[in-house]
C-alpha cells in the first residue's frame, strides 16, 4: 500500500513534557516534506495544533475533520486545505479514518486512547487493513503497551492483534515504518 495521507491522533492538550510538543511539530514538518497529507480533528488547541501548524508552515496539505459541538472548545482550525464539521464524534472519526492511508498515534488522553481502539477494532473486522504505527515518545505509551500485552495473555484478543501494532520512538522512524 502506498501511503498519500496520514491521519494523527494526537492529545488537545500540550502534556506534561516538552518532548511531546516536539515530536508533534516534528511530525507535522515530516509529513509536509515527505508529501504527506495530514489527516486531524481539526483543532487548533494541544499537540493537534501544533502538528497541523508545522505541517502548514512546511507546506503540507491539512485535512481537518471537527464536530460541531467541538469547534469552540478544540478552536477549530479553520485555515487548513480542508475543514470538514461532522455532526457527531462518531462520524469524525470515521471520516478522518476513511480519508486516510494510515494511523499514527503521538501521546494523547481519553480521546486518542478512543480512536486507536476504534482503528484497531476496524481493523480487526476486517473493515481496514491500514497500518496503525503508535508514536511512544518518551515511553509515553509503555503502559499502554502493557496493557495490550496482558488483554493477549488473558486470552481475550489473539497476539495478531498486538502483533499488528507498530511502534516507534520518533516521528522518523514512525514515516519510516509507513515506507517514507
Amino acid at each position: 500500500m502506498t501511503v498519500k495521507s496520514v491521519c494523527v491522533y494526537c492529545g488537545s492538550r500540550d502534556g506534561a513534557m516538552p518532548a511531546y510538543a516536539e515530536a508533534a511539530e516534528e511530525m507535522g514538518t515530516r509529513l509536509a516534506k515527505h508529501g504527506l497529507r495530514l489527516v486531524y480533528g481539526a483543532g487548533d488547541v494541544g499537540l493537534m495544533g501544533i502538528v497541523a501548524r508545522a505541517t502548514q508552515a512546511a507546506g503540507g496539505e491539512t485535512f481537518g475533520v471537527i464536530p460541531e459541538h467541538l469547534v469552540k472548545r478544540e478552536v477549530g482550525k479553520k485555515d487548513l486545505t480542508t475543514y470538514v464539521v461532522t455532526e457527531t464524534m462518531h462520524e469524525r472519526k470515521k471520516v478522518m479514518l476513511y480519508n486516510a492511508d494510515a494511523v499514527v498515534v503521538l501521546p494523547g488522553g481519553m480521546g486518542s486512547l478512543d480512536e486507536l481502539f476504534e482503528a484497531v477494532t476496524w481493523a480487526q473486522l476486517g473493515l481496514h487493513d491500514k497500518p496503525v504505527v503508535i508514536l511512544n515518545t518518551e515511553g509515553y505509551w509503555e503502559p499502554l503497551r502493557a496493557l495490550i500485552d496482558h488483554i493477549v495473555a488473558e486470552g481475550f484478543a489473539g497476539a495478531a492483534s498486538r502483533d499488528a501494532l507498530i511502534w516507534a520512538d520518533t516521528p522518523e522512524q514512525a514515516l519510516a515504518a509507513l515506507g517514507h
